[in-house]
């Protein structure tokens, strides 16, 4: 079992909405520090998303808002959203994604687009994240989503701006760990953080896997249904992450953290995530798996 990858689950970041709604419940169930990402949905205004970063900053967390490309109807838009970003709840770091609409509002049709103004780093954000698809997208066809990712390391390079991806959910480690590989045999060495389907109904899981695209692991997510024969069983991620966890070292070395979808609510994320820790915590301690293979 991996100490290192279990002691980045203790600092798993989360994300809410744009309203602000679940400042409260966030409180609750998770600590202080912990980053917490923004949404930026289909109608979403950026003041929103603003106000919400000032809200969690004041609150003690650190916000990390989405940046929707096709939503952004100007250059000056974006401009205005990340000064007041900086200025009203001191962020650092953003989360940059297309957006799901087909059309772009404005002049920016893809997250590349935005990276490209030069805004990012003339405003001091010093890290972007931008999404991995272990198991596909279903706009983009497989090597161009890795080439996509070398692009990105690439632009990091050059505006000196740290760049990391954060998976899509699985529901099965295998698709993860093979995407890991391809990462690094392909020689693109940004961080992952890995996401995770936080506790949900079996029907809550599927509807968002479905929606989302996700590949080959549904699979996994209809055998837990045909276990349990009935969809409003809660599941969590526990499967991916022992699988995680049991891998040799060498092929989860780009993880560096991990990160939850609360797709059935902050209060069963934040308790899953509490009992999953101390599991581990009470779990015998073993040998590494790669270690007993390499003695």
């Amino acid at each position: 079992m991996s100490a290192r990858l279990c002691e980045l689950l203790g600092t798993a970041s989360v994300e809410v909405s744009s309203s602000g709604n679940q400042l409260a419940e966030l409180a609750d169930h998770f600590a202080a520090g912990t980053s917490v990402s923004i949404t930026f949905l289909p109608g979403d205004n950026y003041r929103h998303n603003v106000e919400t970063a000032a809200a969690l900053r004041r609150a003690g967390f650190n916000p990390v808002p989405h940046i929707a490309a096709r939503e952004l109807p100007s250059r000056d838009v974006l401009n205005d959203f990340l000064v007041r970003a900086r200025r009203e709840a001191d962020v650092r770091r953003v989360v940059l994604i297309a957006g799901d609409v087909a059309a772009a509002k404005g002049p920016f049709k893809s997250s590349r687009d935005v990276a490209e103004t030069g805004l990012i780093e003339a405003h001091g954000i010093t890290s972007v994240s931008v999404a991995g698809y272990p198991e596909g997208h279903p706009w983009l066809e497989g090597s161009h989503a890795i080439d996509a990712l070398a692009a990105w390391r690439d632009w990091g390079g050059r505006s000196g701006v740290n760049v990391d991806a954060v998976t899509q959910f699985c529901f099965e480690s295998g698709p993860i760990l093979n995407w890991l590989g391809e990462l690094q045999s392909r020689g693109i060495d940004i961080p992952v953080t890995v996401g995770l389907a936080g506790p949900a109904t079996l029907a809550t899981l599927s509807k968002f896997g479905l929606r989302c695209g996700i590949g080959n692991s549904m699979r996994a997510l209809r055998g837990q249904i045909g276990r349990f024969g009935r969809l409003l069983t809660d599941n969590g991620p526990d499967d991916v992450l022992r699988g995680l966890l049991a891998a040799p070292s060498a092929s989860t070395a780009p993880i560096a953290g991990f990160h939850i979808f609360p797709l059935g609510g902050l209060r069963k994320a934040g308790e899953w995530l509490r009992e999953f820790e101390q599991g581990l915590q009470a779990a015998p301690r073993t040998a590494p798996l790669d270690a007993a293979q390499n003695p």
